[in-house]
């Protein structure tokens, strides 16, 4: 068994989100939150061996920010010069098409990842300034980036190629990524576990629901299709985004409403899916509100449900045969009537729920459709901090 203690850092813009894992025991010795990093009320909370650190102070950079993070280590523990630590894994959301597996970090890869802005310019930029900040602080230490697109790299290209001109497929790199891979990486080995059986014996589709919902087919342990695209916009509807529309709306917002591409783009990733449609974007306010009697919020989780119905339909389609659907993530985990909805009246192939076992308030791995059923229905909590440790040490010892 690999064994060894990795520093996951996943920085955004005005955070930095971090745990020190034990790859060997899977469990997460110390974890924290630095944010609002650049602004005048700066906030971190650290969760160590020996207590908790909070401060309400200005953090003005992410090199203050890391140095806090260290700080608040030699405070609350553990202590990090004896943690066994052996690599520091960073989370990048991007890879393109050069970045399809775990990468040990130089200068060249940090300035591609930066160069990768074009596809992700939210969460890149950020990325790449996490990466050199901790490279910085924490020198003596392998880096090594873990990528969200990686996963899909296995995408056949008629799942990854869109039906657009040349020019845009060849110099831009327009085509299907992906997201959410090193999650679905994650859950999709465990529920083969679950299941007792190997994995490249098993065919899974992957419901990721969190803020951002994705569905990916995979086929003995390889990532056949999957909804999120060029950008997490596509596919599911999601907590502020659209998911699928027509892109001629574009144009035709364009036209009619005098916003321009950038608008439509911005409201399109901020404004719509659940909050545009219930005016919240938390499913449990949503929840709420239709038990209220709210209209809007329930066609909200109608048409929520619905999108996640097709997607199962679709993929069922593309694999052929399905061993489990999964659920993951924060509604895949928590919420049995997303779960029981969206799967309703597909008996017919095969997928029954269980209600009492999908009622249940277990937070571990578990199956939620009746014993014997011809396709398992598995509820796994994902953890894609563990999965970047896992990758970052195997990447650092090799």
């Amino acid at each position: 068994m690999t064994t060894g203690r990795v520093l996951v850092l996943n920085c955004g813009s005005s955070s930095i989100k971090y745990q020190l894992v034990d790859v060997a025991d899977g469990v997460a010795l110390a974890k924290g939150l630095a944010e609002r990093i650049g602004e005048p009320d700066g906030h971190l909370h650290h969760q160590g061996t020996d207590g908790e650190v909070v401060r309400d102070d200005p953090i003005p950079d992410h090199v203050s920010g890391m140095r806090a993070i260290l700080a608040s280590f030699e405070e609350a523990g553990p202590d990090l010069s004896r943690s066994d630590l052996s690599a520091v894994g960073h989370r990048v959301v991007h890879g393109g098409e050069r970045f399809t597996n775990p990468t040990l970090i130089d200068d060249g890869v940090v300035d591609a990842v930066d160069d990768l802005a074009t596809l992700a310019p939210l969460h890149n930029p950020a990325n790449a300034t996490g990466i050199r900040v901790a490279r910085k602080v924490l020198p003596d230490l392998p880096h090594v980036a873990v990528f969200d697109t990686a996963f899909h790299h296995t995408l056949p290209l008629h799942a990854s190629t869109y039906a657009v001109p040349p020019a845009w497929r060849a110099d831009y790199g327009v085509r299907r990524y992906g997201f959410h891979g090193t999650s679905v990486a994650h859950v999709s080995r465990e529920a083969c576990r679950l299941l007792g059986r190997e994995v490249d014996d098993c065919n899974l589709i992957v419901l990721h629901l969190g803020n951002g919902a994705s569905a990916t087919a995979i086929a003995g342990g390889r990532s056949i299709d999957t909804s999120m695209g060029l950008t997490p916009l596509e596919g599911l509807v999601m907590g502020t985004r659209s998911g699928d529309v027509d892109p001629a709306v574009i144009a035709y917002l364009q036209r009619v409403a005098d916003l321009s591409a950038q608008d439509v783009d911005d409201q399109l990733n901020r404004d719509s899916g659940l909050l545009g449609l219930a005016g919240a974007n938390d499913i449990r306010e949503v929840n709420r509100r239709a038990d209220a009697g709210s209209r809007d919020a329930r066609l909200a989780l109608d048409v929520y449900c619905y999108r996640l119905r097709k997607y199962v339909g679709a993929y069922y389609a593309a694999l052929g045969r399905v061993d489990a659907i999964v659920f993951t993530a924060g509604i895949g985990e928590n919420d049995a009537e997303v779960r029981a909805r969206s799967l309703a009246r597909l008996e017919r192939l095969g997928v029954v729920i269980d209600p009492a076992r999908n009622a249940s308030s277990r937070r571990d791995a578990r199956s939620i459709s009746p014993d014997g059923a011809d396709v398992a229905v598995l509820v796994v909590p994902t953890n894609e901090e563990l999965e970047i440790a896992r990758q970052a040490l195997e990447v650092a010892r090799a």
